[in-house]
C-alpha cells in the first residue's frame, strides 16, 4: 500500500509539473502573439492577429518526459514492477529521450546551417554576376532543399508582396534563432538600408558559416572517443552485473529482493543516465 501511495504521489506530481511547464509555454505564446499584432491591423474590422512564428527547429521537450512516465505507469500497474524499478524506468526514458530529442534538433541545425552556406556561395555568384539582391536570393532559393528553401520562400514571398526587407529579415531571424542567420539577415539589412557591395560581405559570411560548422565538427570528433570510453565502462559494469548473476544467482536475487538492494540498482542505472547527460551538456558548442 505505501508502495503505489510513492507511486501514485510521484506520477501526480510529475503530471502537475508538466501541465505547469505546458500551461506557462501556453501563455508566452499568446504574450508573443498579442505583441507582434500590429495597431492598425487590430483597429481593422475582422482582422486577425499574425501568429507568433515558429521557430527552427521544433523541440519536443515535454514529449521524453510524457513518454517516461507513461512507461513507469505502464510497468507499475501492467507488469506488477517495484517502485524503486518503475521510477528509474521512467527516468532512463526521460533523459535519454530528451538526449534523443535534443541530437535530433542538432542534427537539423546542422543541416540547415550547411544548406545557408551552401546559399550563400550562390547568391555570391549571382551577384559578381550582375544580378539583383532578389534575383540572386530567388536563384539560391530554387537550388536549396528543406528546410532552408520553405523559409527563403517566404522571405521572397513576402518582399514580392511588397513587405519592408529588414522587417522581413528580421522576422527569418526570430524564426530561426541561430546565429548563422543572424549573421546573414544583418548583411541584407545593413545592404539594404545603407548599400555598397554585397558580395564581398556575404563572402565573408558565408566563411564565417563554414568555419563555425567546421569548429562543430571537430568538436564532436574529439568528444567522441571520450563518449565511448565512458559508455563502454558503463557497459562494463553490466557485464560483471551478468557474470554475477550467472555464478551466483541465489545471493543476487536475495540481494534484489531486499528495498535497499532494489534502491541501490535503480540509483546506479539513474546516476549513468544522468552521467550521459551531464558528459553531452559539457560537450556540446556555445559560440
Amino acid at each position: 500500500m505505501t508502495e503505489i501511495l510513492l507511486f501514485s504521489g510521484l506520477l501526480l506530481s510529475g503530471l502537475a509539473i508538466i501541465a505547469f511547464a505546458w500551461r506557462n509555454a501556453r501563455a508566452r505564446a499568446m504574450s508573443r502573439q498579442r505583441m507582434e499584432g500590429s495597431d492598425e491591423a487590430s483597429d481593422l474590422p475582422g482582422a486577425k492577429q499574425r501568429g507568433a512564428p515558429r521557430t527552427f527547429p521544433r523541440r519536443y521537450r515535454l514529449l521524453p518526459w510524457m513518454l517516461g512516465f507513461s512507461a513507469a505507469g505502464v510497468m507499475y500497474f501492467v507488469f506488477g514492477w517495484g517502485v524503486a524499478f518503475v521510477v528509474t524506468v521512467g527516468l532512463l526514458f526521460s533523459l535519454l529521450g530528451g538526449q534523443l530529442e535534443s541530437h535530433l534538433a542538432a542534427r537539423s541545425v546542422a543541416r540547415i546551417e550547411t544548406q545557408l552556406a551552401d546559399a550563400i556561395d550562390l547568391m555570391v555568384g549571382a551577384l559578381g554576376a550582375g544580378a539583383g539582391v532578389t534575383d540572386a536570393l530567388e536563384n539560391a532559393t530554387r537550388e536549396s532543399h528543406r528546410p532552408l528553401r520553405p523559409q527563403l520562400d517566404d522571405v521572397i514571398g513576402r518582399i514580392r508582396l511588397g513587405d519592408d526587407p529588414p522587417t522581413v529579415y528580421r522576422n527569418l531571424t526570430e524564426r530561426i534563432p541561430l546565429e548563422t542567420f543572424l549573421l546573414f539577415s544583418s548583411a541584407l539589412s545593413v545592404h539594404w538600408e545603407t548599400g555598397g557591395g554585397l558580395a564581398p560581405t556575404l563572402a565573408s559570411v558565408g566563411r564565417t558559416i563554414r568555419d563555425r560548422i567546421e569548429i562543430e565538427r571537430r568538436i564532436h570528433s574529439n568528444a567522441a572517443q571520450s563518449q565511448m570510453s565512458t559508455v563502454a565502462v558503463m557497459l562494463l559494469t553490466y557485464f560483471i552485473a551478468i557474470v554475477m548473476w550467472r555464478t551466483n544467482p541465489e545471493q543476487m536475487k536475495k540481494f534484489i529482493a531486499t528495498s535497499g538492494g532494489q534502491w541501490a540498482v535503480a540509483g546506479t542505472v539513474v546516476l549513468q543516465a544522468v552521467g550521459l547527460v551531464w558528459m553531452s551538456w559539457v560537450s556540446r558548442l556555445r559560440f
